[in-house]
């Protein structure tokens, strides 16, 4: 089995987040970069595979040259080759044209992509590569197991869980679940050095469609003065007078 799994390149949720020209773009000064978690869910499950069947697994990423150490990590944790597609990743429909072109040329037979990333939350890519490529898609996926060019799957619903079962070749949308957060592999010693010496491709992007643009950015409105309540009739109160809720 054949395995790609697209990793984005996403802000460290504990960065502080500015903007520069008029708040238009975002300022990666100081700015800590790693790999999606919904990704990283993914690319486990991946490594999974990989040690119990013997799949081969290889990543990709549309991104500048200061994604490479996000996906030199993504080596090390045990991917056997990477391909970047040198192209800022401006929208999801774009991202998900460049990454239809790759996995065209090679005859992968389950694609892995996060359901959304964690910096614009779009959660179109995993969709809109299916569609391109006219493969099956299980998005929200919680749990996969592939026996021949079957596969099994549980995803999120509303309300519940649901069993799949489908077949290769598949693009599914991961999330926590796929893995638990305790099977996150760090990457040792011996894969970092390893990972030096992995294949890293560049190819140029093909003409692709720019459907969006950022046009400005705000950042959220900062939280309110608290006012400590010592009764609940104190509360209602000020929730009629003063906040006029009630």
């Amino acid at each position: 089995m054949k395995i790609l799994v697209c990793i984005s390149n996403v802000p460290d949720t504990t960065s502080k987040i500015n903007f520069t020209d008029g708040d238009t773009k975002f300022d990666t000064n100081g700015v800590q970069f790693v790999i999606n978690p919904n990704d990283e869910f993914g690319l486990t499950r991946a490594m999974w595979f990989k040690e119990k069947q013997g799949a081969t697994v290889h990543i990709a990423t549309v991104g500048e040259a200061s994604v490479e150490p996000t996906m030199r990590k993504a080596l090390a944790i045990g991917a056997d080759e990477a391909i970047r597609i040198n192209a800022v990743p401006t929208d999801g429909f774009f991202v998900a044209e460049q990454l239809a072109n790759v996995i065209k040329d090679g005859a992968y037979d389950l694609i892995i992509a996060g359901r959304e990333s964690i910096d614009y939350n779009g959660g179109m890519v995993p969709g809109i590569l299916a569609t391109l490529l006219e493969m099956n898609f299980v998005n929200t996926c919680i749990s996969l197991e592939v026996e021949g060019t079957t596969a099994t799957a549980i995803r999120e619903i509303d309300g519940g869980k649901e069993t799949v079962q489908t077949s290769l070749p598949l693009v599914i949308g991961g999330q926590k679940g796929l893995v638990q957060e305790s099977d996150l592999k760090i990457p040792n010693m011996r894969g970092i050095m390893m990972a030096r010496k992995k294949t890293l491709t560049v190819i140029e992007p093909v003409g692709a469609t720019v459907a969006t643009k950022d046009v400005k950015f705000d950042k959220p409105v900062a939280k309110g003065s608290v006012k400590l309540v010592n009764s609940a009739e104190e509360l209602v109160e000020l929730l009629h007078n003063e906040a006029k809720v009630i």
